[in-house]
Formats: structure tokens, sequence, C-alpha cells
């Protein structure tokens, strides 16, 4: 296991009309509000806004992990059912390995709220030894997915895929992370 407690983490927020200027990304300043409540190790991050392109998707995911050694990639938006959306195809298209577990958490929290989240196509992946997520493009869907949904008493109802992402880092030998247990629990199997 890799005793480093600092983590590089990439923001990517995929989007024509911000990336343009139309309206401001409030995606990356939610995911950095949330890994500062929810994070205890220290970690930096890498933030770019950049258009709905799929060439230009892959060549900043493969530039964050293979040239600016981020072990942890968050991606929001692009992951619809538009002709625009291809944030799936280009996170697939730079993977070694995926993990369909996390698309498959993140519809089931969304479907609690929407029906229409089975039109989501959020992906994760492993590209060396970094793992790389694609988020929803809300705020408030971003936190959901993270952490989960909890009842009135705090108690968790429906885990949040930040629960299971340290051990995943822990299983590609990044750096370990430790959390704030108040905002999101890991999970690491007892030895």
């Amino acid at each position: 296991m890799n005793n480093k407690r600092f983590i590089k983490i990439g923001l990517v927020s995929i989007s024509d009309r911000a990336s343009s200027g139309i309206y401001e990304d409030k995606g990356i300043p939610s995911l950095k509000e949330w890994l500062a409540e929810a994070l205890i190790s220290s970690f930096e991050t890498e933030e770019i806004v950049i258009s709905d392109d799929q060439h230009l998707i892959e060549k900043t995911l493969i530039d964050l992990v293979d040239n600016k050694h981020c072990e942890l990639i968050f991606t929001t938006g692009g992951t619809g059912p538009t002709k625009r959306d291809v944030t799936p195809e280009a996170t697939l298209n730079i993977a070694d390995k995926e993990m369909p577990g996390f698309g498959e958490q993140m519809r089931q929290i969304s479907l609690k709220f929407v029906p229409t989240a089975i039109l989501s196509r959020q992906v994760a992946v492993i590209r060396k030894k970094s793992l790389i997520v694609n988020l929803p493009g809300q705020p408030k869907a971003i936190k959901q997915t993270l952490e989960g949904l909890k009842d009135e008493q705090d108690n968790i109802t429906v885990p949040g895929i930040f629960a299971a992402i340290p051990y995943c880092i822990d299983l590609i030998d990044g750096p370990y992370i430790e959390t704030n247990e108040a905002v999101i629990k890991v999970f690491r199997p007892k030895k």
C-alpha cells in the first residue's frame, strides 16, 4: 500500500456553453467545496473547463493522468443522450479497465429523485494508476452521488460512490485517502 497522504485530483467540467463563457461553470466550484469538507487528507486540484468535443476530452484526460499525475479525476457534464454528450465515449476510449458499479450506483441515487436518471450514461474507469469518474453536471446531484442519501437521523439509506473511492485508489496503488466521517464514511475491508 502506498502511504502517501497527498492526492492530486483532476476536475474537468465539460460544457460548450461554460467553456465559451455563456454561463459560469458550477460543477468545479461545487466539487472543490465538497472535497474541502469531505477530505482530511491533503489534496490539490488541476481544474479545466472544456467543450463537448470527444478528441479534446480524451486528450485532457490522458494529460491529467499521464503528465499531471492525477490519481483521481472527476468530470461533470456531457453524459446525457444528446448528440454533443460524448464524455462517456471519450472516457471509455482512454481506459485500461471499466468500473461499471460507479455508474450503476449514481443512477440508483438519481432515480430516487427523477425518472430521467435512466438517461444518464456516467461511467468510471481506471487508466494506469488513476480512477476517472463521470459525475452529473448539477451541483446538488454531484453532492448526492458522492455522499449518498441520508434519512432524518443522518443514517445512510443509499451509499454514495465516494464511500468506495479511497479503497479503489488503495487497490491501484494510489495514496491513502482519509475522510471526514461526518460527511462521508469510507468502506475498507477489515484486515
